[in-house]
């Protein structure tokens, strides 16, 4: 498999050296005349595809630099997006449990489906088969130039998905000379973990019963080392009409598991009675040595005897957090080239291609029996006289009778679960621009992306091979496979579980299969736009410098997705998968027409300072729908010290191939508070025995411990609809901006946002149907609940059906505030002491609305403030921001100070309000420092060092992360893993 990957490079490598050389051996034309000094080059802003000669736009952008890359030492832009208060990150390198291997970001925690992710102004295709939203592994970090992210509905100008808002990235492309960029970090870390529920206690507590599975991590441990090094090419033709920048990278991330850090060495549930104010060490009931039971008279576990002594859920409960990984490692090769040529002013040809290679590991714990089976021979050989004894009659031994009879066992022995992700991504850009006559500009683009999937799941066990395994029946003396009896597969090894260190190898090799899933993805995309400036036709206001300007054009684009996974993937034969994994097969194409018009109204008058307003329109024709979009905007300053700014959008979000196509399948979903209808969890709600029994329960099991997961993972089965509509949406935007007089080099915009989603592309929730089914008797809730024959949804044919539909809608407003403020520091009477830079980005939520669309008293909640329940998940603080100060200095050494915030949260929604009585009840909120240096060593020469999260802060906890959050926490939003600390060095040529 390596071997392919290795020949793609370097036919990759072909391509971008021959493109290089066909660049270097254009011919020189006249040099052209030298700019005017004072002479603006007009550019394109974010939002709008009118080139302007400012940044100034009707709608907010918040921009960070490719020197905030340095300042925080990151080798993930991910990393860097997310800091921003507008970002919440989706998927990145600290999921495990259900990692796609791809990094996304969620723009206003409204979806990564919804934020729609540019290079230089042109969308990114599909990241992944598995996931629609672009992977930001492809982004070369030092290469980046600026980050530019709009707020709100930009569907007008950019195409569907465009909701939520705009993240372009735009790239360093005029470069001459070598750079090299190199850069370390590594994570260090104390565990002296004093935070909310004692959780260091409780593992010494359990550690002394069972002390192979829950032991603290060393008082000091450093891990998680990156790397990454970056070699930059840049030249530019002699007449300066023409340029090429080629690169090239590498970057390697060791793992984080979570058996490092105290806070996450166990797995913390609910207190108990007994210690209410200390975190209990949860686990899971399919645990090691193992659980036997019926899940009605008897549950057990072995001893090295081999006999069955009770089990004890506080004893023998399965410690599944210490071998998860907090943080994935990868690997990434990275190549391309940016490229420009001016033929002539009426044709400037143009270029981008990139290559990306990505592979990671995402490790949790050990698969195995997962109560399977539900029978047992009694005659079974590997059954001890003391273990038939109390599951069977002597009658049932004597006739070989099976009964019900579970197996719960993690499969030790073999390691823990590995889904091994491969991503290898091209991306190429080829067009035209330039001079159609006076005033009037064309660019057309041909864009072709592709994402390749090499996926293998490791260590996981069949069912089928495991039901085999266990149905085992005596041959002249030798516990012998009843398959291999019957010739059904004469490869069967009995799986010998019934003592400790009964496993043997081979019935390992026999047991553990891979699972195996390819794929890709494409996009291909043809635009051709047109802009013109309309002055010279006199259309113009009376008050303004210059006159309307125009663009309008058209776009075709095909997005393809297809997998293949294997027959133990696709039939759910994997024993840790929860469901299967069916490949799929989809496209969809759309033709688009889009304009845009730009009006200034007054330019220096005695009234306006400035005014202007804008507009853009878009129609898109869908296989099975048409949408329309478009956008209004206004800005005017009274004087040249205030500007004042409005704009709405119309936006649409058209279902992509997997919304769309998806196979069905089942997968988990999670309750922290337990079942309904099983045994009452604290002061969780319960539904009564009527509507327990209406729902599949049989009245002997209602209030029953045996319906509760002790993971707090249930059953949902998830899939495409093909007949779902768009969504649609509205932006509302309105703020200023002030640059006062009497303050120089000082700066701030305040904007308020308001968007409302509607005909929402989504699921109700699998949680969300049982609250609507026990809590508001919602029918139809009801009827998606499927209760297995014990009555349970987490063992056996339980599930809750959680297919895609259009639902009500979500709707989120608050107000972002960016400032700054550059000073000398001689004014301030310090002499010779540099100058000190302010920067201040932040966020106040003020609702954060999801609506299930179903009318009843549980249909609408808001999550500002909320983490944890059915309704909000990740934590939504409602302030957050990031404040930096940099003193620069007179001797070549920058440092700054950066100050991260988020606000408390507390867990429940606003249909709950705060949840009391439980430890996790409130969040606090979190203050992160970080510092970093940067030295100009000589002209071609600087380094940098840092120290990220410098207090080495520890993250809150919850029992309510499960698998939205990893390791007791949200490491997508808070600091996880400790101090980063990071050096790097950029040299030129």
């Amino acid at each position: 498999m390596r071997t392919q990957f290795t020949r793609q490079r370097l036919m990759a490598t072909t391509i971008i050296t021959g493109v290089a050389m066909m660049a270097f051996a254009a011919p020189a034309m006249a040099q052209s005349q030298e700019p005017v000094a004072d002479e603006v080059a007009e550019i394109v802003v974010t939002g709008s595809r009118i080139p302007q000669a400012n940044l100034v736009t009707t709608s907010p952008v918040t921009q960070v630099t490719g020197e905030d890359i340095d300042v925080q030492g990151v080798t993930r832009v991910e990393d860097l997006i997310t800091q921003l208060p507008q970002a919440f990150a989706s998927q990145n390198s600290t999921v495990s449990n259900g990692a796609s291997g791809t990094a996304t970001v969620s723009l206003r925690n409204l979806g990564s489906s919804r934020t729609l992710v540019l290079i230089d102004g042109r969308r990114m295709g599909y990241g992944s088969p598995n996931d629609d939203a672009a992977d930001l592994n492809q982004i070369p970090g030092q290469l980046v130039e600026r980050v530019e992210v709009l707020t709100g509905g930009a569907s007008a100008v950019y195409g569907s998905d465009a909701i939520a808002g705009v993240v372009n990235f735009i790239m360093k492309k005029e470069f001459e000379g070598i750079q090299i960029d190199a850069q370390y970090g590594f994570y260090q870390h104390n565990n002296d973990y004093d935070g909310v529920g004692n959780v260091r206690a409780e593992i010494v507590r359990r550690g002394q019963t069972n002390a192979s599975q829950f032991k603290l991590p060393d008082d000091n441990v450093s891990d998680g080392e990156s790397r990454e090094i970056t070699l930059s090419m840049g030249v530019q033709t002699p007449d300066g009409k023409g340029s090429l920048l080629a690169y090239a990278g590498y970057r390697n991330n060791n793992e984080v598991l979570q058996a490092h850090r105290d806070y996450s060495a166990c797995t913390i549930a609910n207190p108990v009675a007994a210690r209410p104010t200390t975190y209990a060490c949860g686990g899971s009931g399919t645990s090691f040595p193992g659980q036997f039971t019926d899940f009605a008279t008897f549950a057990y576990t072995v001893n090295a005897n081999r006999e069955f002594v009770p089990y004890v859920g506080d004893l023998n409960a399965y410690n599944y957090g210490p071998i998860n990984y907090y943080q994935r490692p990868d690997e990434r090769y990275t190549m391309g080239a940016f490229g420009r040529y001016e033929i002539n002013e009426h044709a400037e040809a143009f270029a981008q291609l990139m290559f990306n290679d990505y592979s990671s590991v995402a490790q949790i714990a050990p698969s195995g029996s997962f109560f399977n089976a539900s029978t047992i021979n009694c005659d079974n050989p590997l059954l001890s006289a003391q273990q038939s004894g109390l599951i069977c009659t002597p009658a049932q031994i004597a006739a070989g009778d099976s009964v019900p009879f579970y197996i719960g066992r993690r499969n030790v022995e073999g390691g823990g679960r590995q889904d091994s992700l491969n991503y290898e991504s091209y991306r190429m850009v080829v067009g035209l621009r330039g001079l159609i006559t006076e005033g009037w500009n064309y660019d057309v683009a041909a864009q072709f992306s592709r994402v390749r999937l090499s996926r293998t799941y490791l260590n996981d066990f069949s069912v089928t091979r495991l039901t085999r395994a266990t149905d085992v029946v005596n041959v002249g003396g030798v516990p012998t496979c009843r398959s291999v009896v019957d010739g059904s597969d004469p490869n069967c090894v009995p799986y010998d579980v019934f003592t400790s260190g009964g496993v043997t190898q081979a019935a390992l090799d026999y047991l553990q299969i891979p699972l195996v899933q390819t794929g890709e993805t494409t996009q291909q995309v043809v635009t051709a736009a047109v802009t013109g400036d309309l002055t010279q036709y006199g259309i113009q206001s009376p008050w303004a410098a210059s006159g309307a300007k125009v663009a309008f054009g058209a776009e075709y684009r095909r997005d393809y997705l297809g997998s293949t996974t294997d027959a133990a993937f696709a039939s759910g034969d994997g024993a840790g998968q929860g469901g299967p994994t069916i490949g799929i097969t989809g496209s969809a194409d759309v033709t688009d027409v889009f304009a845009e018009v730009q009006l200034p109204l007054a330019d220096d008058q005695p009234w306006a300072y400035s005014a202007s307003i804008d507009a853009a329109y878009r129609h898109s024709e869908y296989a099975a729908i048409s949408t329309d979009t478009y956008k209004f905007g206004a800005d005017y300053a009274p004087v040249a010290d205030l500007r004042l700014r409005a704009s709405y959008s119309r936006a649409v979000r058209a279902p992509n191939v997997l919304e769309l196509f998806a196979a069905q399948g089942f997968g988990l979903f999670d309750i922290d508070s337990g079942d309904p209808c099983g045994a009452p969890v604290g002061t969780a709600f319960r539904a009564t025995l009527a509507q327990c029994t209406a729902t599949g329960v049989p009245a002997a099991q209602y209030g029953s411990a045996a319906l509760n997961s002790p993971a707090g993972q249930y059953n949902q089965i998830t899939g495409g609809n093909p007949n779902l509509g768009a969504e649609e949406s509205d932006t509302f935007t309105f703020g200023f901006v002030a640059t006062p007089s009497f303050l120089p080099r000082f700066n701030i915009s305040v904007d308020y946002f308001d968007i409302q989603v509607d005909g929402l592309i989504s699921s109700v929730g699998a949680a969300n149907t049982l609250d609507l089914c026990y809590r508001d008797n919602d029918a139809a809730a009801c009827g998606r609940i499927n209760r297995g024959p014990t009555g349970s949804l987490w063992v056996g044919e339980g599930f809750v059906e959680n297919l895609s539909i259009n639902i009500g809608g979500l709707k989120t407003s608050g107000i972002d505030v960016n400032a700054g403020y550059n000073v000398d520091l001689e004014d301030w009477g310090v002499m010779g002491w540099g100058q000190l830079g302010f920067a201040f980005v932040g966020t106040w939520l003020n609702s954060l609305e999801s609506d299930t669309g179903t009318g009843t008293a549980s249909a609408v909640s808001d999550c500002v403030g909320y983490y944890g329940s059915a309704q909000c998940g990740i934590p939504n603080p409602e302030w957050r921001h990031r404040a930096r100060v940099t003193w620069q200095s007179p001797w070549n050494v920058n440092v700054s100070g950066t100050w991260r915030h988020y606000s408390e949260v507390d867990y429940g929604s606003s249909l709950t309000g705060p949840v009391s009585g439980r430890l996790d009840s409130t969040l606090d909120a979190m203050n992160y420092f970080d510092l970093s240096a940067d030295w100009q060593v000589t002209d071609t020469v600087s380094a940098r060092v840092g120290i990220n999260n410098v207090f080495d802060s520890d993250p809150p906890l919850s029992v309510a992360a499960g698998t939205g959050g990893n390791g007791n926490t949200y490491p997508q939003l808070y600091d996880a893993l400790g101090r980063y600390m990071f050096v790097g060095v950029t040299a030129n040529f």
